[in-house]
């Protein structure tokens, strides 16, 4: 089984994507939906996909569901919950009525407090995330991958991702700002990683030698059995496309065993999201 570990829709009259302008975002500002995908993952001979929230409301958690239900291909949703809701752990049992429901994401890179996952009052919120058999996706840049490696200090058992590998800053150099908080965040805990968005991330023109150095780190860092492969669609569509995204991932691992192969495009995601194979 091969999976994309990371797409998203949505639908613009919905009105709670607040960072998607056509001002902004010229490429992507139009609704993306089912009958884009479909082909796209037919040509990739993609199986099954991890749909992930983009916008910060329960509103569109609850789109999602209603689509994964009506998806074959959609294995597993990603949502979004307030957590600063005084009654969050109750929004959280009833979402996980949902079987769909595997995870939560807050959007933390476009939260200010670095450490604004730590706060204290959060506790009840990763109570009830492990109660419910949640993972957590983590969208960050490198900066805040210290409260994260934290983070899973108080929650060892919590099943974590860090999205589109922390996001280096490809497009300015910015490797040896980010090797180090990688590597420790992959040394120190239990966390995994996704091998999506970096081609965002480089900016247009980029290449598999652009990406090659921050691969190899990924690669080296967290292995094959904690590294799942993601497209990042249709966010992608700014610098890329999905079959050339990922023809150069499959370039870029082509020097590793074929079961590491199976594990970073299929087997990685499936373990850690619950999907049956």
């Amino acid at each position: 089984m091969r999976i994309d570990a990371h797409q998203h829709f949505w639908r613009i009259d919905r009105g709670d994507y607040g960072w998607l302008t056509p001002e902004d975002h010229p490429k992507i500002a139009r609704d993306f939906l089912t009958p884009q995908l479909e082909p796209l993952l037919k040509a990739a001979k993609i199986d099954r996909t991890i749909l992930v929230q983009a916008a910060p409301s329960e509103a569109e958690t609850h789109f999602l569901l209603d689509l994964a239900r009506d998806t074959p291909f959609v294995a597993a949703v990603v949502g979004w919950i307030d957590f600063e809701a005084a009654d969050a752990p109750t929004r959280i049992a009833r979402l996980c009525a949902n079987r769909k429901l595997m995870g939560l994401r807050p959007m933390l890179q476009d939260i200010g407090e670095e450490e604004w996952i730590l706060r204290p009052e959060f506790a009840r919120v990763f109570d009830a995330m492990q109660r419910g058999k949640l993972r957590f996706d983590a969208l960050v840049k490198p900066r805040h991958l210290p409260a994260i490696a934290e983070l899973l200090d108080r929650y060892p058992d919590l099943a974590l991702v860090i999205d589109h590998g922390a996001k280096p800053d490809i497009a300015k150099d910015g490797l040896e700002v980010w090797k180090p908080y990688i590597r420790h965040i992959a040394k120190e805990t239990n966390a995994y990683c996704k091998l999506s968005g970096l081609a965002g991330e480089a900016g247009p023109g980029w290449t598999a030698d652009t990406l090659k150095p921050y691969v190899d780190v990924l690669l080296e860092a967290f292995g094959p059995e904690r590294l799942m492969w993601g497209s990042d669609w249709p966010v992608l569509n700014e610098t890329g496309d999905y079959a050339a995204w990922l023809g150069a991932c499959v370039t870029l691992t082509a020097q590793l065993s074929p079961s590491d192969r199976e594990a970073i495009f299929g087997t990685t995601a499936a373990r850690f999201y619950g999907v049956e194979t």
